[in-house]
């Protein structure tokens, strides 16, 4: 993403989506041609990406994708609950500043703790990560 918020595709590469291997080609070429080391990287659970940046840009702060998050934990729901879940962790990522997303996380995780422990370890395993702000 430039400064005025425009998504720029800069690679597509064969690969294997798990592969630290993979992700450090594709980081090595973009690194190759003048891709200075990003602030923030954004991405799912691929444990290859998160190895290979650290690798080629050990500085570059992580944060879990929070599309990816939410469908994660909506998958560890009964499907009668997901619609107030989901409106609950929108209001997560929504938030305008750190402190009231973790007061909305505090609410998602004491709501459902009890009732489906999966669901809220599955958002408990990221917090950190998830909350950059």
């Amino acid at each position: 993403m430039n400064a005025s918020g425009e998504k720029h595709l800069l690679a597509m590469e064969d690969g294997i989506r798990e592969s630290t291997q993979s992700w450090r080609e594709v980081l090595l070429h973009l690194k190759a041609r003048g891709l200075n080391a990003p602030a923030l990287a954004i991405g799912d659970g691929a444990l290859g990406f998160w190895a290979a940046l650290e690798e080629i840009f050990p500085g570059t702060r992580h944060q879990r994708c929070w599309c990816h998050k939410t469908q994660n934990v909506l998958n560890a729901l009964p499907k009668s609950v997901p619609s107030k879940a989901k409106q609950a962790l929108q209001e997560i990522w929504q938030s305008e500043t750190k402190g009231l997303a973790e007061q909305a996380v505090d609410l998602f995780l004491n709501t459902y703790e009890l009732k489906y422990p999966k669901a809220t370890a599955c958002l408990q395993k990221d917090r950190e990560e998830l909350l950059m702000f």
